[in-house]
């Protein structure tokens, strides 16, 4: 049975699989909602996605 994995911060199912920056001294593996909301944490400002097509 294949196991499913889950977000570290907020348990959901991983939709796309990001790996947390060494500074945010975190470990295991972030879902795209998380992964955006620490990037505004640690990166403020307004953040243009460049790829839309993915």
């Amino acid at each position: 049975m294949e196991e499913t994995q889950q977000c570290t911060l907020c348990k959901g199912p991983l939709d796309h699989v990001y790996a947390p920056m060494e500074s945010w001294n975190m470990s295991g593996l972030l879902c795209s909602k998380c992964y955006s909301k620490k990037i505004a944490e640690h990166y403020p400002g307004t953040h243009e996605r460049v790829n839309k097509s993915n």
